[in-house]
């Protein structure tokens, strides 16, 4: 029954024009396809593109100079590229974009049956075609469906996350919904839009009339309500389902919309390229560091460098400027060194006979500085003069003390004799 109920919808969602609204030709000089009955222009290419499923389909590529965005259009039903041809010219030069056209299988000159599955793979083969044969990034595209058309539109849209925007015009919720006001998806529906749209990450512009009498205007309303990116809508006061372009504020608002994602694009796009002049300018700066690297590294520059720190480190580390600041810590030295001083009041006997001449601090003399080594002369002449007054008070010591024995010994012969 879900087989019967899905080839039903197909059936009431897919009328192909009958006969075409255009021939294909191939003209004998230049071996170029033509649309006829229209005029070859020169900025306009037609295409057969071979879809995955093997039909082939009818495309038409017009070109705008300078141009970087490109529009990529699927049309709605009961109508085919012939029928869309002027307008893709007048949208093209309006919006100042690049705009692609094609034809579902089973409509126009494309071969097969249309289907929801063809839809699919007709869509891809174009957007394909725009990538190999254009060079066309995917940033660079902006998807526009119409009624049908958002079906393979919604699809294409939830699988590239890079799209510059999405055009949503009298877009349906699905299949069924158009004919019945269901609230749950059913498995054999087509053209789950209201599945799909929360999965499309680019900016979405929803189009819809108020008075369409064939996808009722809260399609459109759920639609955008749906959208994670979310862009002003255009609700046309009394617009029907296929007479929206006529109305001036369709032109208006869709010139405004396009804008808007291209400076948003561009935006982005200074983004990346400061993001790369960032770099370069960090490799830069890093060539910039480059002379305090070779500082580190260089033995030449690092002692050219650390001259700055020399002072410091000959204060700690040079022997001669250790030597001289020791000259500034003699004196001290010396006068703790000098505890005999407040022994003057003892018996100087006493002292000269305790005086140990071996005790003297060597070591602390052995630490003078370099520049007390120019004065050896004197610090010898001054220690035996030291000496020399020593003995000399020795031997005056000696004296008195023979001198004292012998007055004893006088007093005791004395005595001794009376």
């Amino acid at each position: 029954m879900g087989g019967v109920t899905s080839s039903m919808a197909a059936k009431l969602a897919f009328f192909p024009p009958n006969p075409p609204n255009y021939k294909l030709v191939k003209d004998a000089a230049t071996g170029l396809l033509l649309l006829d009955p229209f005029p070859h222009r020169e900025n306009v290419d037609v295409l057969k593109l071979r879809n995955r499923r093997g039909n082939e389909i009818v495309a038409v590529y017009v070109r705008y100079p300078m141009a970087t965005t490109t529009l990529l259009y699927s049309h709605g039903n009961a109508a085919d590229i012939g029928q869309m041809y002027e307008l893709f010219i007048e949208l093209s030069i309006h919006l100042k974009v690049n705009i692609f056209g094609y034809d579902y299988s089973g409509y126009g000159q494309s071969t097969g049956k249309p289907s929801e599955n063809s839809t699919y793979a007709d869509i891809e083969a174009a957007y394909r075609c725009l990538e190999e044969t254009y060079g066309t990034k995917q940033e660079d595209i902006i998807l526009y469906g119409q009624s049908v058309g958002s079906g393979p539109t919604v699809d294409l849209a939830a699988r590239l996350p890079r799209l510059k925007a999405i055009v949503l015009h009298s877009p349906i919720l699905s299949g069924l919904r158009v004919m019945y006001p269901v609230k749950h998806t059913y498995w054999f529906d087509i053209y789950k839009n209201v599945d799909k749209i929360q999965s499309v990450k680019c900016p979405v512009l929803v189009i819809h009339g108020t008075a369409d009498e064939v996808v009722d205007w809260s399609h459109g309303k759920k639609l955008w309500e749906l959208c994670q990116v979310r862009y002003e809508p255009l609700w046309i006061k009394g617009g029907n389902h296929c007479d929206l372009e006529v109305y001036p504020d369709y032109l208006k608002h869709l010139k405004k919309f396009v804008a808007t994602v291209e400076r948003a694009t561009y935006k982005r796009m200074l983004v990346g390229r400061k993001s790369i002049e960032h770099v370069e300018k960090s490799r830069s700066s890093m060539e910039s560091l480059e002379p305090p690297r070779k500082s580190m590294s260089s033995r030449d520059k690092s002692k050219k460098s650390m001259e700055c720190f020399e002072p410091p480190r000959k204060s700690m580390d040079s022997r001669d400027k250790s030597r001289k600041s020791s000259e500034c810590l003699e004196p001290p030295r010396r006068s703790i060194d000098s505890r005999d001083k407040p022994r003057r009041s003892v018996d100087r006997s006493d002292k000269l006979r305790t005086f140990d001449f071996s005790n003297l601090d060597i070591s602390e003399k052995t630490r003078m500085s370099c520049s007390q080594m120019d004065r050896p002369q004197k610090s010898l002449e001054y220690f035996e003069k030291s000496r020399k007054s020593i003995d000399h008070q020795l031997e005056r010591g000696r004296k008195d003390i023979d001198w004292s024995d012998k007055r004893s010994g006088y007093r005791l012969h004395v005595a001794y004799d009376h």
